[in-house]
């Protein structure tokens, strides 16, 4: 508990989060194969299988995947003239950026070791205009 506020006490201002605290904490053997996403004004949970990235009812992408959330995000933006590409938009995000270093500097700090990185060439994709 003491190490979740840790981390959170170090993120910028402008960042947003919820935190679900547990008294009892179990580390389990094997991650599950499915992961459950919400939010207020969903009209149902999303049940994703991990393995795919992919809902389970349906087989389609998750609403959290990096292209429905790129879309959402440039609908947020001032418009450009041109196809934007993700890793470029990633990378100009400074409070994101500033919060990605924090989290990967707290975890080495407390010994929980080293965030996972997935290839690059997962985030160079361009969302038309």
């Amino acid at each position: 508990e003491a190490a979740a506020w840790f981390l959170v006490a170090q993120l910028p201002s402008s960042s947003a989060t919820h935190l679900v605290l547990s008294a009892e904490y179990q580390q389990q053997g094997k991650a599950t194969c499915v992961s459950v996403n919400w939010t207020l004004g969903d009209p149902q949970l999303e049940v994703i299988n991990t393995a795919t990235g992919r809902r389970r009812d349906s087989g389609t992408p998750s609403r959290l995947c990096k292209h429905a959330l790129f879309t959402r995000w440039s609908r947020l933006r001032t418009p450009s003239p041109t196809a934007l590409m993700y890793s470029e938009a990633k990378v100009a995000a400074r409070p994101y950026q500033t919060a990605k270093q924090q989290w990967f500097k707290s975890l080495q700090e407390m010994g929980l070791g080293t965030w996972v990185k997935k290839p690059p060439e997962q985030d160079q994709f361009l969302l038309s205009v």
